[in-house]
């Protein structure tokens, strides 16, 4: 997490909202849960675990145990962990739905202005055709009465 502020580039202007200008108790929340759902986090999780009860198993014969068995330190740290986690997924999840929501959102009022502009085109493309079609009855009228005078002579 030592980087939790990202670099400005070109984002989408919801991303830029919700990313870029986010206040930062969101960025931490993003972060956080951004390492908790990663494969270096279960890594460096089990390790400190692992040399835990190695340390803990090791000493269990002497005096200077740190946390006997059943391992209540441990459980604690696991306890306060999931404390902090949960309700951190949630805002992290929470503000992953509003830029979802915001998206869509996004996305929809840009099909409704394409839906517009393809309206328009349509509109054109039928005023087009529409002349094409009186220019070939045009087209036609005047070969008839050209074969009509054709024929008159001959």
């Amino acid at each position: 997490m030592a980087n939790v502020r990202r670099p400005r580039v070109y984002r989408h202007p919801i991303n830029r909202k919700l990313i870029d200008e986010a206040p930062l108790g969101a960025r931490i929340a993003d972060g956080v849960t951004g390492f908790m759902g990663s494969w270096r986090f279960i890594i460096v999780q089990t390790a400190i675990v692992t040399l835990w009860l190695i340390g803990n198993i090791a000493l269990l014969t002497g005096p200077s145990r740190f946390d006997p068995y059943p391992f209540i330190l441990l459980n604690l740290a696991f306890s306060t962990q999931a404390a902090y986690a949960a309700p951190l997924i949630l805002l992290a999840g929470n503000r992953s739905a509003l830029r979802d929501r915001m998206t869509l959102e996004h996305a929809a009022a840009e099909a409704d202005l394409e839906e517009g502009q393809n309206r328009e085109l349509l509109d054109g493309n039928t005023k087009i055709l529409e002349r094409v079609e009186a220019l070939e009855k045009r087209i036609l009228e005047l070969e008839k009465s050209i074969l009509g005078a054709i024929a008159a002579k001959g």
